[in-house]
């Protein structure tokens, strides 16, 4: 951000500010999505900020956090295109999928992205805070460091949280490919 000792930036501040790790994450994101999906990178970042703008999520006051909400608004905007154009198709099929600190979702993206979805909203009814740290470094790549900051936590409670994340996705998704 501009200043530390600042006022924060406006919205408006921000986008201009972070544009380019905006686009960097939105690649993150769009990472193994199929060829010739409706939203490249930079129509991801403008819907994201256009949606946080509408939910007036904008009062945050630090890089990390408007990072952490702009990677879950991307991922939502995901879903939401995967989920429409996955109406007419929902069913058969188990679908891998690997999580972990590196890992993209694999195979049939859009078959993935709502597997791992619905997990995450289960997820998120068992700990809610284990989702977000879900969230955070699987979706926007953030480390333990940034994730502690922003959850206010200590980074050995994040690795756990995490631990505790990753086996539970990976029950859960492999669950779902048996059932």
């Amino acid at each position: 951000m501009a200043g530390s000792g600042s006022e924060p930036s406006p919205p408006e501040g921000l986008l201009a500010e972070l544009y380019d790790e905006l686009r960097a994450l939105a690649a993150l994101h769009m990472k193994g999505e199929r060829a010739g999906h409706v939203l490249e990178p930079t129509a991801l970042v403008h819907e994201a900020f256009l949606r946080m703008q509408g939910r007036g999520v904008m009062g945050v006051t630090s890089r990390t956090h408007f990072m952490a909400l702009a990677s879950k608004t991307m991922r939502r905007v995901l879903v939401d295109h995967a989920r429409a154009r996955d109406a007419d198709k929902r069913g058969g099929g188990a679908t891998h999928v690997t999580v972990g600190a590196e890992s993209a979702i694999t195979e049939d993206r859009a078959e993935s992205v709502l597997a791992v979805e619905a997990a995450l909203e289960k997820l998120a009814i068992e700990d809610r805070r284990a989702e977000r740290i879900v969230e955070m470094k699987f979706y926007a790549g953030m480390t333990e460091a940034e994730i502690a900051d922003v959850l206010h936590l200590s980074e050995r409670s994040v690795r756990k949280q995490w631990a505790f994340a990753r086996a539970w996705l990976g029950r859960e998704l492999q669950a779902e490919g048996a059932g």
